[in-house]
């Protein structure tokens, strides 16, 4: 029954699972954590927490993850995979054909302050943010727009983005998606213990608040990697009327 597939293609701590509770809360929506989480930290090697319990939990093989997830059929009309984007590195990509791609970033000062916190030695590849450009570059090439949603203005203004993000999918929004109760959701993945506490305190998107504390200097190199590549995404990310 499934008619539309909407695939996440994320960055870690780019308030992905706020939007996957966001879609939750739809109706006519069913939800899925991360499918691909074991294929990418078996291929990659590596090293995040909780890595054991996830390797345990979930299907190795990518390929069999898109056939037997992903391109399943459901009987939800809309179907949500939140997705990283480097955790489709390796995989035929031609099912991407048969989704909504929507590439989720985030400003690398704040995303890299995150990330590093549970992935001290964070590498630009584990960021998404090289993979996300690919991808991008992947649909300009084929001559179709692509979806980009930069999280400050999501967390700015999360009804009218939403809203355009709805209906650049083709599906009407849904007031709903702007709040969900509190607490772990039967969706989440293994991992969420290691990195969901904050979105689970929450209730909807919370208002951004830029960071005043000074951005770590042993970073600064990271981020002069990160930043063009952000900056290449946000030439197309929805910017609500």
């Amino acid at each position: 029954m499934t008619a539309v597939r909407i695939n996440l293609l994320s960055g870690p701590r780019n308030i992905s699972t706020a939007m996957m509770y966001s879609f939750r809360q739809r109706a006519d929506t069913s939800v899925v954590d991360e499918p691909l989480y074991a294929y990418y930290l078996t291929r990659s090697g590596a090293i995040h927490p909780g890595r054991d319990d996830v390797l345990a939990s979930q299907d190795h093989d990518g390929e069999a993850v898109v056939r037997d997830v992903i391109l399943a059929d459901h009987p939800a009309r809309v179907r949500f995979f939140k997705n990283m984007a480097h955790h489709v590195r390796g995989l035929d990509r031609v099912f991407l054909e048969a989704c909504v791609n929507i590439i989720l970033t985030r400003e690398p000062r704040d995303m890299l302050r995150s990330l590093t916190i549970q992935v001290p030695d964070a590498t630009l590849d584990g960021t998404g943010l090289p993979m996300q450009v690919e991808l991008l570059e992947d649909i300009l090439a084929r001559g179709r727009e692509p979806i980009v949603v930069e999280s400050q203005a999501l967390l700015q203004d999360p009804a009218r983005v939403l809203a355009s993000l709805c209906e650049r999918i083709g599906i009407g929004f849904d007031s709903t998606m702007l709040s969900w109760p509190p607490g772990p959701k039967p969706e989440d993945g293994i991992w969420a213990s290691h990195w969901y506490d904050n979105v689970h305190m929450s209730t909807g998107f919370a208002p951004y608040r830029p960071r005043m504390d000074p951005f770590p200097a042993r970073l600064e190199p990271l981020l002069a990697q990160a930043a063009p590549l952000y900056d290449r995404l946000t030439q197309f990310a929805i910017t609500p009327a």
